[in-house]
C-alpha cells in the first residue's frame, strides 16, 4: 500500500507541478489554477508529513524518475513525383522541476537518450557558463546529470540547450531547449528589518490610533506559502491597565491602539511566521517594539505661594523672590516648562521674571532702578503658563495667577548734577579770578535734610577751583586754547559732590569749557632754510608759507612782505604771493654765491592781525644744468668768500711741503716707540736665573721670620715690628673751627708713623744671574752739560720755584 500510495502521489505531484507551471495545457496558469495547485500541494504535504517531511518525500520521488528525452530523428515518407522527401520535426521538451536542497546522491540523472552513434553536449548558464559545472551530460549515452544541491534563493531557473552531432561532428538535429525550474522549499525564516522598533503615541489617544509599523521579509518564494509572512503580538509589558492595549495587522504589521488610558512606556514582542502564519509548519522570528507615550499638556501650571518681599532702591539685577509652580506634566518638556508674565502693577518695566531651567521657578528680578521717593511699594499680578498650549478641552486654572507685593527700602543716595556733563563757552585768555559758572548738585533724598559739599577731582592744567559750599567755579590761571590739555577746543574738569549722610554718598560731575579762539599767536615762517641758484632762472625759487597755532579766522591767508631795511633785501629779492603760499626769488640776474639771511614779515588774517618778522637762511650757489647746487658751489655757499677759499688752499699746500722736508728725528729710528710694536719678553738671566723661591712672593702666614730676622736691611714689603702710632680721634660733632687742627694733627701722626707704607728702608734687589741679553742700565749717563739755562723756571710761578733754585742757580729763601 505504501508503494502504491507513493506512486499515486508521484503521479499527482507531477500533474500538480505541470498544472502549476502551465505546461500541461502549454500555456501559463491562471489564478484559479494556482489556487488549485496550492490546494493539492497542501493536501499532499499533510498526507505525507509522517514520512519525514515534504522535502524528503519529494526528494525520494525525484530520485526515482529520470526523464527520457529523445532527439527527433524519425522521417516521414510521402508519394510525389520527385520521390521520397525527408522532413524534420521540432519537439517541445516540457520543463524539468528539481527541488532545492536535495540530499543526493550526486550526480543525479535528470534526462537520458537511447540513440546510437550520436555525440551529446549542453550549453548555457549552469553548464559551460557561470555558474558552470552544475549540470553535465554524458556525450555517448546522452544522460544529463545535476552535480550538486540547488538553492532557489540563489537561482530559481536554468535555461540550457542540448546539442546532438554524429561521429563526424555534423549536426544531426537542431538544438533542443531545456528549462529547469528549482522547486522552492521552506528553508528561510522571516527576517525583521530592525531588531528594535521605536514608536510613539500621544497620551489619551482614542482606540484605533496608529502607533508604528513593523516589517519582516522572507527569502522564500513569495507566491507560495513558504514566503507569505503573518504577524502577531506575543507579549506586552506592562500589562496595565489591560494586557491587550495594542493589536497588530497580521498582514501589514501595523500596530494600533485597542483601549484608552495610555500613560507610560510599553514594550511589545512581535512574532513573524511564514507558511501564512501556520505555527506547525512555518518558521518564525521575533522583534521588539518600544512604544513611548508622548505627553500632552493636560495639566495647567499652578502657583503655590503669594509673597511679600523688600528690595533696596537703586539696585539692579537683584532677585527679589523665587516663584514656585506645580505642574504634573512630563518634566523638562514644553508642557512642563513655565513662562511667567507680569500683567499689571509695573507700568514702567522695573521688574521681570526669568525661568530657572532646572527648577522651573520664576526669578523675580529688578532690571530698572527703583526710586523710593517715587514709588514706595509695587503690587504685581503674575500669570504663569507653559511653553506649549494646553490640550484641547483643558481650561486654565485659577491658581495660575498670583499677586506679589514688593516694598522699596530707602537708602542714602549720592548728590546728582542736573546737567552732566555741563558745557560752557568762554574766550581763551580770561584772567585769573574770573567766575565761570556755578556747578551745583542736588540731593535726591527729599525726606532727609542733608548738606552737600564740593571738591575738585580732576583738573589737568590746574586752571580752576570750586567753592566747597555752593559749587562756584573760578579760574586760577589764564585759559589757553593752544594748551596740550585742550582737545578739540574743549577743556574738561571733574568735580565731586558729597553729602553728610550715613554712610556718606558722593556723585561726580564733568564740566566742559569750550574755549573760543582769540588771535594771540603770530604766524611762523616755514621753511627756515632754502637754496637757490646764483643766476636767476624761471624755476629757481623758494616756496614759503607759515603756520599759526590759532584757529580760523585768525590764521591764513597770510601776507608776506620784505622789510624796507636793509635796502639790499628789496634790491636783491622779491616775493610774489600765490593762493595759500608765496614764492621768494632773485630780483637781480646774478648774486654771488653765499649764505644770506633774509628777513620776511608774515601777517595773519586776525582782527587785528598779528605780524612776525622771521629770517630765512638762503644758500645761493652755482647750479648745474639740472638746477642743483654743484660741489664747488656748496663750499662757496657755506659762508666763505673767494679770498678765504684761496687762503685755505695755500695753507694746505705749505703744510704738505713742510711735512715732506721735515728734519730727521733726534733719536734712532729703531728706538722710536711711535707706531712700533714693543716686545716685553726679555726678562734677563736666561737659564741661570731659574733658581728662585716662590715662597717669597706669597703672603706670610706669620711674622716670626720678620721678628727673628737680625737688625739691618729690610725689604720694602716688610712692615716694621714696632708699636703703631696713635691717630687722633675726631669728635662726632666737631666745631667748624677745629677742622683745620684735626687735619694737621692727623698729618703729623702719619708722617711720624714708621708702620705706615711706604716703609722708609733700604731696598735690596737680589742677584738674578749673568748672561742676560738685556743691556746694562749703568751705560745710561747724563749727557746734559752745565750750559743749560733754567732761569725760565722762575717765570712758571711758585710751584716751580724749588726747581728753579736747584737748577737755575737762584737764591734760597
Amino acid at each position: 500500500p505504501l508503494v502504491i500510495t507513493m506512486v499515486f502521489h508521484h503521479y499527482l505531484f507531477y500533474l500538480m507541478i505541470g498544472f502549476c507551471q502551465g505546461k500541461v495545457s502549454h500555456c501559463f496558469p491562471s489564478s484559479a489554477q494556482v489556487i488549485q495547485c496550492e490546494m493539492w500541494h497542501n493536501i499532499i504535504c499533510l498526507a505525507f508529513s509522517f514520512q519525514g517531511g515534504i522535502e524528503e518525500m519529494l526528494s525520494r520521488v525525484w530520485d526515482s524518475q529520470p526523464r527520457v528525452i529523445k532527439f527527433p530523428r524519425k522521417h516521414q515518407r510521402s508519394s510525389s513525383a520527385n520521390g521520397l522527401k525527408r522532413q524534420k520535426r521540432d519537439w517541445v521538451i516540457p520543463p524539468i522541476n528539481v527541488p532545492e536542497n536535495s540530499r543526493g546522491p550526486f550526480p543525479h540523472m535528470l534526462v537520458r537518450d537511447k540513440a546510437v552513434g550520436i555525440r551529446y553536449s549542453i550549453t548555457g548558464a549552469g553548464a559551460d557558463q557561470p555558474p558552470s559545472g552544475i549540470y553535465n551530460i554524458d556525450p555517448i549515452s546522452g544522460n544529463m546529470f545535476v552535480t550538486q544541491p540547488l538553492d532557489r534563493e540563489e537561482r530559481a531557473s536554468f535555461h540550457l540547450r542540448a546539442h546532438a552531432v554524429d561521429m563526424n561532428g555534423n549536426q544531426v538535429e537542431n538544438p533542443i531547449d531545456l528549462y529547469i525550474y528549482v522547486i522552492d522549499m521552506n528553508d528561510n525564516r522571516p527576517e525583521f528589518q530592525n531588531q528594535v522598533y521605536n514608536g510613539s503615541v500621544a497620551e489619551g489617544s482614542k482606540p484605533g490610533s496608529s502607533v508604528m509599523q513593523v516589517t519582516a521579509t522572507d527569502s522564500d518564494d513569495s507566491t507560495t506559502a513558504n514566503g507569505m509572512v503573518r504577524y502577531r503580538i506575543l507579549s506586552q509589558t506592562p500589562n496595565t491597565p489591560i494586557p491587550n492595549m495594542f493589536t497588530i495587522n497580521s498582514e501589514t504589521g501595523d500596530i494600533v491602539t485597542v483601549a484608552a488610558g495610555l500613560d507610560r512606556e510599553y514594550t511589545i514582542i512581535v512574532q513573524a511566521t511564514d507558511m501564512e502564519g501556520n505555527l506547525n509548519f512555518g518558521l518564525s522570528n521575533t522583534a521588539t517594539a518600544l512604544i513611548s507615550i508622548t505627553d500632552i499638556n493636560d495639566n495647567p501650571p499652578e502657583l503655590t505661594v503669594r509673597t511679600v518681599r523688600e528690595v533696596p532702591e537703586n539696585k539692579v539685577n537683584v532677585v527679589v523672590t523665587n516663584l514656585t509652580v506645580m505642574d504634573r506634566d512630563q518634566p523638562h518638556s514644553p508642557n512642563w516648562n513655565a513662562v511667567y508674565r507680569i500683567v499689571s502693577g509695573d507700568p514702567s518695566g522695573h521688574f521681570t521674571i526669568r525661568t530657572n531651567p532646572i527648577t522651573n521657578e520664576g526669578m523675580l528680578t529688578v532690571v530698572k532702578p527703583v526710586d523710593f521717593e517715587m514709588n514706595r511699594a509695587f503690587m504685581l499680578t503674575v500669570v504663569v503658563s507653559n511653553q506649549a498650549h494646553l490640550a484641547s478641552g483643558i481650561q486654565s486654572s485659577l491658581q495660575s495667577t498670583a499677586g506679589v507685593t514688593i516694598s522699596i527700602q530707602d537708602v542714602n543716595e549720592p548728590p546728582i548734577f542736573p546737567v552732566n556733563p555741563k558745557m560752557i563757552r568762554f574766550e581763551e585768555g580770561v584772567p585769573a579770578g574770573t567766575t565761570l559758572t556755578v556747578f551745583a548738585a542736588q540731593d535726591p533724598d527729599h525726606f532727609i535734610h542733608q548738606i552737600v559739599r564740593y571738591s575738585k577731582l580732576s583738573d589737568p592744567a590746574n586752571w580752576l577751583k570750586i567753592n566747597k559750599t555752593n559749587g562756584q567755579i573760578t579760574t586760577m590761571a589764564l585759559l589757553d586754547r593752544e594748551s596740550m590739555y585742550v582737545k578739540n577746543n574743549v577743556y574738561e574738569a571733574t568735580f565731586l559732590a558729597y553729602d553728610n549722610g550715613s554712610p556718606q554718598a558722593s556723585g561726580t560731575g564733568t564740566l566742559q569749557i569750550y574755549l573760543i579762539d582769540v588771535n594771540d599767536n603770530a604766524p611762523v615762517l616755514i621753511p627756515r632754510e632754502a637754496q637757490v641758484c646764483e643766476r636767476a632762472r624761471p624755476n629757481s625759487m623758494v616756496n614759503i608759507t607759515a603756520s599759526d597755532a590759532d584757529a580760523d579766522p585768525n590764521v591764513g591767508p597770510f601776507v608776506f612782505e620784505l622789510p624796507s631795511f636793509p635796502a639790499s633785501v628789496r634790491r636783491n629779492w622779491t616775493i610774489s604771493r600765490l593762493s595759500d603760499y608765496a614764492q621768494l626769488r632773485l630780483r637781480i640776474p646774478y648774486l654771488e654765491a653765499s649764505v644770506y639771511e633774509i628777513p620776511i614779515i608774515v601777517s595773519d588774517s586776525g582782527n587785528p592781525p598779528l605780524s612776525n618778522r622771521s629770517v630765512i637762511r638762503v644758500k645761493v650757489c652755482p647750479c648745474d644744468s639740472n638746477g642743483d647746487c654743484s660741489a664747488t658751489g656748496a663750499v662757496a655757499a657755506a659762508g666763505l668768500g673767494t679770498g678765504a677759499i684761496i687762503a685755505i688752499l695755500i695753507c694746505i699746500i705749505i703744510l704738505l711741503s713742510e711735512y715732506n722736508t721735515a728734519k730727521p728725528l733726534l733719536i734712532d729710528p729703531e728706538d722710536d716707540v711711535r707706531d712700533n710694536i714693543l716686545k716685553y719678553d726679555e726678562e734677563g738671566g736666561g737659564e741661570e736665573d731659574q733658581d728662585y723661591d716662590l715662597s717669597q712672593l706669597q703672603q706670610p702666614e706669620s711674622l716670626d721670620h720678620i721678628i727673628n730676622k737680625p737688625a739691618g736691611v729690610r725689604r720694602v714689603d716688610e712692615r716694621p715690628v714696632i708699636a703703631e702710632s696713635q691717630y687722633p680721634v675726631r669728635p662726632s660733632l666737631p666745631h667748624p673751627g677745629d677742622i683745620g687742627d684735626f687735619i694737621n694733627d692727623g698729618l703729623r701722626a702719619a708722617d711720624n708713623d714708621p708702620t705706615a707704607p711706604p716703609y722708609d728702608s733700604l731696598l735690596v734687589f737680589d742677584y738674578e744671574g749673568s748672561g742676560s741679553t738685556a743691556g746694562s742700565v749703568s751705560s745710561l749717563n747724563s749727557t746734559s752739560s752745565g750750559d743749560q739755562d733754567y732761569d725760565y723756571l722762575n717765570d712758571w710761578g711758585p710751584r716751580f720755584k724749588k726747581l728753579a733754585d736747584l737748577y737755575g742757580g737762584g737764591d734760597d729763601d
